[in-house]
């Protein structure tokens, strides 16, 4: 198919062809279809474009930023209720109380200082959400997520003084490494340490992050379009 006609397409048929291309993957890695979750990232996208992919049957959703979050998720939940909203990108401790309110599942955890001001704001709010760590795996200083030496250390912290299920571990790996490697490195942390959830792969390397093990996809631009 030519790039013209894929950009033709609509939301709805490239997320039916995502979840398409997400059951092959699983069932060539020898896994279950249904043991890999979608999440359709939805950042910088508004209601309008976001409601054909919920009248599509998707309910899970990723976004960037808690503002933008609350500024279009509480309308559309009211149409959609069951919807469960991830926060996949970084959280400043100060919007952590709307964060908590807002989302289902946190997939940012990186420090200490965010860790116990979810673990308060979540025993305030009589919430629990489900909760993953990003570990930085490419050690890049520019990127968010605890660094693979210090992992231990912060979910002994999570898991011992603040009493957090840790669901899960997340990467984004460096845009110019191979992902599998990436993908490889976080399931080995997450086997050593007891975790059951991987939170890797986006649109370019779904089908190989599920390869390796994924139970959370995060793809946005596949199924939504690109971005301005």
């Amino acid at each position: 198919m030519t790039p013209a006609a894929e950009i033709q397409k609509g939301p709805v048929a490239r997320l039916a062809e995502i979840e398409a291309e997400i059951a092959v993957a699983a069932e060539e890695a020898g896994r279950k279809p249904a043991d890999v979750q979608l999440i359709a990232v939805s950042k910088t996208f508004d209601g309008p474009q976001i409601t054909p992919v919920l009248e599509a049957g998707q309910r899970r959703f990723g976004e960037n930023r808690v503002q933008e979050a609350a500024g279009k998720w509480p309308a559309l939940r009211q149409q959609f209720a069951e919807v469960e909203l991830h926060l996949i990108g970084p959280l400043q401790s100060n919007k952590t109380r709307e964060a908590v309110e807002l989302f289902d599942a946190i997939h940012s955890i990186d420090r200490p200082k965010i860790a116990r001001a979810i673990a308060e704001e979540m025993a305030k709010q009589g919430r629990k959400l489900k909760l993953f760590v990003q570990v930085n795996t490419g050690e890049e200083a520019q990127k968010a997520g605890v660094l693979p030496r210090e992992l231990p250390a912060l979910l002994a912290l999570c898991r011992g003084e603040l009493g957090l299920t840790i669901d899960g571990l997340m990467c984004i790996p460096p845009v110019d490494e191979e992902p599998a490697i990436h993908f490889a490195f976080l399931a080995k942390l997450a086997a050593e340490n007891d975790i059951a959830g991987l939170s890797m792969g986006m649109s370019d390397d779904f089908a190989t992050a599920v390869a390796f093990g994924a139970t959370h996809v995060r793809v946005g631009s596949a199924i939504f379009g690109g971005r301005s």
